[in-house]
């Protein structure tokens, strides 16, 4: 094709590759990546705490979420912000099964629970989620390996330095991207031991848990180092505080530094899971990246 050096073949960039993702009967074949939309069904989250604490707004909250063109929806029960405290079992329960129910019942897309307790996990499962999301990157609670693995859930393994109540105290590493990497490794051959399908799992490397702002763009840059592991890395910038230290916007005002940082990552093929509130231009976005990025020209040297 001309432009191309002599002795060259020109071809078109499929997009990124399909890497697959199991979670409990369902098969993702991730040729762009999925909008995870955030569900928080708590009166303290650090962005909208409150606003969907009633299971009804949660659930109508999530069916908006999915016309929007969510691929999963991730319900919480227990706010993760800095500084935050763990919620009772009882409660957690209370605040998320309703709506896991409904959730079940009403839409298509896959539910994800967010916690870090296997008895919560157990409950949503059987409630008909099909996702755990741990912050913890099931370390939190011993029984969780085995609830994901009975279960054939997929499972979201995040890196978290310390907890909630004290991650950001001083968040320290000899170099974030290894050291993150490091834990990748170790938690895939501890959970693969415990019967967990290396299929079903994907990697969080936990921007703004437990770093700070120079770890997370640290990790942004190179998130591209975790793709050795062959699993999907799932990316949650949205609307976080690193954002806010670099463009002086509250929360509520952040849409285009989580855009900016989601997009870097989509257009990098670094990342095949985003998690968001703001759905729709998310996806916009994530939709004219990939239809862009199919349209690349790669150089093939002929043989």
């Amino acid at each position: 094709m001309t432009g191309l050096p002599a002795g060259r073949a020109g071809a078109y960039d499929t997009g990124m590759t399909p890497i697959v993702w199991a979670c409990r009967g369902r098969r993702f074949e991730i040729a762009r990546p999925l909008v995870l939309g955030i569900v928080n069904v708590t009166p303290d989250s650090f962005s909208d705490g409150g606003r969907f604490n009633d299971p009804a707004a949660a659930v109508a909250h999530a069916l908006r979420l999915e016309a929007e063109g969510a691929d999963l929806l991730d319900v919480g029960g227990e706010s993760t912000r800095p500084g935050s405290a763990s919620v009772p079992e009882a409660e957690e329960l209370s605040r998320i099964l309703p709506v896991v129910r409904e959730l079940a019942r009403q839409t298509r897309c896959p539910i994800s629970v967010d916690t870090s307790k296997a008895a919560v996990a157990a409950a949503a499962l059987d409630a008909g989620a099909s996702v755990v999301n741990d912050v913890t990157g099931l370390r939190g609670d011993p029984e969780m390996p085995a609830i994901a693995a009975r279960a054939g859930a997929g499972v979201i393994v995040m890196h978290m330095q310390g907890t909630p109540a004290t991650m950001q105290a001083a968040p320290h590493y000899d170099d974030v991207v290894r050291d993150v990497g490091d834990f990748f490794a170790e938690r895939l051959g501890a959970l693969e031991s415990a019967g967990v399908a290396r299929e079903a799992i994907a990697l969080d490397p936990g921007v703004g848990f437990g770093k700070t702002g120079q770890h997370n763009l640290a990790l942004l840059a190179n998130l591209g180092e975790f793709r050795r592991f062959g699993r999907p890395v799932c990316l949650g910038v949205s609307r976080k505080g690193f954002i806010g230290a670099l463009n002086g916007r509250p929360p509520g005002e952040r849409l285009a530094g989580s855009l900016a940082a989601a997009c870097f990552a989509a257009a990098a093929n670094s990342a095949h899971v985003v998690r968001v509130h703001d759905v729709a231009p998310t996806r916009d976005a994530m939709v004219v990246i990939d239809a862009i990025r199919r349209h690349r020209k790669t150089d093939k040297t002929e043989t």
